[in-house]
């Protein structure tokens, strides 16, 4: 069993659905501290739902100098991810107890597996080997771990990443363990992602019987044109790195349940999946212009999920291309499709953000699992990009 094996079992078999974290930010510390990480706790959030947050850092203490003679901070790639994990759903339809680290066919299973305790696993031990080869780099290596990914996300990576910056703690690389691939370690890594926005539309109207509607208004009669239309808007046509803006509705919610009585309101919920083409701002302000068009008396909630975020080529994507296609002998795929992941926090103060993990065709499901045969890779993967960006800090000083 290697190494990044046995820590990804023992992080799986900890129990830490959202927002708990199960012991495993403190056997992560327990790993990096002999490495001589300072580990910081910066949990937040009321008891009721308290959200554990590590920032565990090694800062390289040979001074820099630039060819000026100026000193030069040295840069800093932060390896980011999240010890909790989605509920397991029930139980009994998973093969194997989901909290029990389990092998089958080459293949280990559990919650977590793939999204993202292997991933962790495979961070820790890529850098306690690059350390026990290049005791002196000539760059920082921090770890950001939160409990609270696959929750609200109100208490995790945002109040880390929102901490640091207020410090002035300045970071150059991140790389997230998000479960990228498809059907090989290594052949997608996400270099960005679409902005996430929520609308809540209430439109009003005037409840009455069926029989009259010529004393009633009814709401989704009202609003009904106006939704065609937004179906048919286009938003924006994407760019190269990312695909056009779509609005969805998700639900609508109308009427008192019985079938003679017209409803005074319906309330209907969508999200935008917006590229770095259009702004929040910008497309509230057309939606509500298509709806004020239609003469609607309504109100309209926002919620911003996440903006969008993109690494275009450079230090750190080329330094991860190169790992993986010298590990594997893919040619990586770039992309930006998908849901949100923290990386959109991580973004607002960290300038490369890209996130690589295993296959994902499993997560979030029963009898979740990631083969073993991918574990490994990931971690030389992550190995060498550490010795990429050393070796060009190291040459650049």
């Amino acid at each position: 069993m290697t190494a990044t094996l046995h820590l990804a079992e023992a992080l799986i078999a900890r129990d830490s659905v959202t927002p708990a974290d199960g012991g495993c930010q403190d056997l992560i510390a327990e790993r990096l501290k002999p490495l001589g990480f300072v580990c910081e706790d910066l949990s937040s959030g009321p008891d009721s739902f308290r959200v554990r947050n590590l920032w565990a850092i090694l800062k390289q203490n040979r001074p820099q100098v630039s060819a000026s003679a100026e000193y030069v901070a040295p840069e800093t790639i932060v390896f980011a991810g999240h010890t909790d994990v989605v509920p397991t759903g029930p139980v009994d339809q998973w093969t194997s107890d989901p909290f029990v680290p389990t092998h089958r066919g080459g293949k280990l299973y559990g919650r977590g597996a793939s999204d993202m305790k292997t991933s962790l696993a495979a961070m820790v031990v890529a850098v306690e080997e690059f350390l026990a080869a290049t005791p002196q780099p000539a760059i920082n290596i921090a770890f950001l771990l939160t409990s609270d990914e696959e929750g609200p996300a109100h208490d995790g990576t945002v109040k880390v990443c929102e901490a640091l910056q207020a410090r002035g703690e300045k970071l150059s690389w991140t790389i997230v363990g998000e479960p990228t691939s498809v059907e090989r370690t290594g052949d997608m890594i996400k270099n960005g992602r679409r902005g996430t926005m929520s609308g809540k539309l209430t439109v009003k109207g005037v409840q009455g019987h069926i029989a009259y509607p010529q004393l009633a208004k009814n709401p989704i009669h009202l609003v009904s044109p106006a939704l065609a239309e937004l179906v048919g808007v286009e938003w924006d046509r994407g760019n190269a790195f990312f695909p056009p803006t779509t609005w969805q509705v998700s639900n609508i919610h109308g009427g008192t349940g019985a079938s003679n009585v017209i409803p005074g309101t319906v309330v209907i919920d969508f999200n935008f999946r917006f590229s770095t083409e259009s702004t929040p701002e910008g497309l509230q302000q057309r939606l509500a212009a298509v709806l004020d068009r239609h003469g609607l008396d309504y109100d309209l909630a926002w919620t911003i999920g996440g903006r969008p975020f993109i690494t275009p080529p450079g230090t750190l994507v080329t330094a991860v291309q190169q790992a993986i296609l010298a590990e594997t002998g893919i040619t990586t795929e770039l992309s930006t499709t998908g849901g949100t992941s923290d990386g959109r926090f991580i973004a607002q103060v960290c300038p490369q953000v890209i996130e690589l993990g295993p296959p994902n065709a499993t997560i979030h499901k029963i009898d979740e699992h990631v083969a073993v045969a991918d574990i490994e890779p990931l971690k030389n993967i992550y190995r060498r990009v550490l010795d990429n960006l050393h070796a060009g800090a190291a040459h650049n000083k």
